[in-house]
């Protein structure tokens, strides 16, 4: 939506439909966003507070100012009015990306036993000055690794963390909050025995007691690593990149809570297995 938002503003066929081009990103799924709100909302078991926005008004002013040319100020309403998660409140935007968006780098670093949550790997804006080893699992179609929230809301993941087929990467409890507000991606560096498999990943948000909410997720087949017009498939023992696109959010990171990423191969059922066959 955010993409598309930004290409109709650079290709529209005149200034006037150019500037005029706006945004509303709820936290809520498709098609939820009005009947969900409340003073009191949750997306699955996450509390967020007062998600109250007039959506109807800005419907009917919109229809307004377009079809009945009612001068009614609605085209000075913000460019983007965005919910930021953890902030649990709404905010506005002249442009987005934010103009004032520092794009920052986290490292995964492991001594090779990032498997579960029980041993883990450690995420860090430190790069990593010389190879540690790699992570490995083992994926298996008839035992993926199971959805759990997603598009219905977020929900505490820490069960799902403790399997051997997920690797676990966390940042220190946060002595600052973190205002993460704009796009994400993934780049990972991979070897399979397999000619072709999914890749998958989940950003999490660590509460002080241990609460581990996904914020975002992505997945990426290995054959579509070049575009999705070809199909490239892997070499046992070779080393790909990955760049998995996890879209944007907007979620505030507060002080005792840890960043986490999650690393596996299955979604299910939210993504199709990879049968590998």
């Amino acid at each position: 939506t955010l993409a598309l938002f930004n290409l109709f503003r650079k290709n529209a066929v005149s200034s006037k439909a150019g500037n005029n081009q706006f945004a509303i990103i709820s936290p809520f799924s498709h098609c939820d966003s009005e009947p969900s709100m409340s003073e009191n909302s949750k997306i699955g078991d996450r509390e967020l507070g007062d998600t109250r926005l007039d959506y109807y008004g800005i419907y009917l002013d919109w229809f307004d100012y377009w079809l009945k040319g009612v001068e009614n100020g609605i085209t000075q309403m913000p460019k983007v009015q965005y919910f930021s998660l953890g902030a649990n409140r709404w905010r506005a935007a002249g442009q987005w990306p934010l103009p004032n968006t520092k794009y920052t780098k986290f490292y995964l670093h492991s001594n090779g036993t990032a498997n579960s949550s029980m041993t883990a790997g450690t995420l860090d804006t430190a790069a990593v000055k010389e190879s540690s080893g790699s992570d490995s699992f083992i994926y298996n179609p008839a035992l993926p690794v199971p959805t759990l929230g997603a598009t219905i809301g977020a929900f505490d993941q820490r069960e799902i963390e403790k399997r051997e087929d997920v690797l676990v990467y966390s940042t220190k409890p946060l002595e600052q909050p973190l205002d993460v507000s704009g796009p994400l991606s993934v780049v990972l560096y991979v070897s399979s025995s397999a000619k072709d498999t999914d890749f998958t990943v989940k950003l999490v948000d660590v509460y002080p007691d241990g609460t581990a909410f996904n914020v975002k997720e992505s997945i990426l087949r290995a054959r579509y690593r070049e575009g999705f017009e070809q199909e490239v498939f892997m070499q046992k023992g070779g080393v790909y990149t990955l760049h998995i696109d996890l879209h944007d959010t907007s979620n505030v990171f507060a002080v005792g809570h840890q960043i986490r990423l999650e690393v596996s191969s299955s979604n299910f059922p939210r993504f199709v297995r990879n049968l590998k066959t």
